[in-house]
């Protein structure tokens, strides 16, 4: 098991893929999807939307396998097959609009599971083609290698996924290492109108902008998407823009609003003491 393991991390160091890399990401960057890509990120739901795509065609190609193994079935064998296909392009689509925003390692590993989840989408086409004119034996093989070539690249996924934390919210853990209560980051007297800032609280980074009428945000500093520093990105329009990926944020409630972010940040209640001292209370911390 541990050679399967380092073979897996393996693939985050194959700079050689860099070459192709550049250009796809590029190309899917550049793709003219409107709002669309919005929703293949999955803002709408909160999460990526590509796991949840992909249980379709596996679906599909994992009952058409089980069909294949029972006699008189190959006609229903052959819908789910096509249906599998077909379902496999959003999902596809899906997974090239996560994968163009992520780092190095994750982009290597990524190319990787799309190249075999194209080998699969290739087999199963070639499978739905060669029953249709009638040799079903060939196209029962042409499916059994196509989902175990799928099983693979959903094996490379779940290493993306978990092992690579492609698509996880970097502040989920937040709400575990701010203690409850209030806390003080700093003079209210030190903070610039409009500007941001980073403090510390306790392991937590903090961005803090001071608004015109002395008003104050405080949102977790590192992006929900990629772990970013926000206090380094852009503020504008009430909202705050990661200077990694792009992800913006509103300042008043954290709401991602733009870019490949689909979880919110965390923000923080905000109060002055009698001495001008600002302090900020995490209202989920345990």
């Amino acid at each position: 098991m541990q050679s399967l393991l380092k073979a897996l991390d393996s693939l985050g160091e194959l700079k050689q893929l860099d070459r192709i890399i550049g250009p796809l990401q590029k190309a899917v960057r550049a793709a003219p999807l409107g709002p669309y890509r919005a929703v293949l990120q999955g803002r709408p739901i909160g999460h990526p939307l590509h796991p949840v795509l992909v249980q379709v065609p596996i679906g599909s190609w994992t009952s058409a396998a089980v069909l294949d193994l029972l006699p008189g079935a190959g006609r229903h064998a052959r819908l789910l097959v096509g249906m599998g296909v077909v379902s496999a392009v959003p999902a596809a689509w899906a997974g090239w609009v996560d994968w163009a925003e992520q780092p190095e390692r994750q982009l290597r590993t990524g190319v990787v599971h799309a190249a075999s989840n194209g080998v699969a989408i290739g087999l199963y086409a070639g499978s739905w083609v060669v029953r249709g004119r009638g040799k079903p034996v060939l196209g029962r093989l042409l499916g059994f290698a196509g989902l175990t070539v799928a099983s693979v690249g959903g094996m490379i996924g779940g290493h993306l996924a978990f092992r690579q934390a492609v698509g996880s919210n970097k502040t989920e853990p937040v709400d575990h290492l701010v203690e409850p209560g209030w806390h003080p980051v700093g003079s209210a007297a030190e903070f610039t109108e409009g500007e941001a800032a980073r403090r510390m609280l306790g392991e937590v980074a903090l961005l803090v902008v001071k608004e015109p009428d002395g008003a104050f945000h405080v949102l977790v500093d590192r992006c929900s998407h990629m772990a970013g520093p926000l206090s380094q990105g852009k503020i504008a329009d009430g909202c705050v823009e990661c200077p990694w990926h792009g992800s913006v944020f509103r300042l008043a409630d954290g709401q991602n609003v733009g870019g490949p972010a689909t979880a919110p940040q965390p923000t923080f209640e905000t109060r002055l003491t009698e001495d001008g001292v600002l302090e900020v209370r995490l209202p989920e911390a345990l």
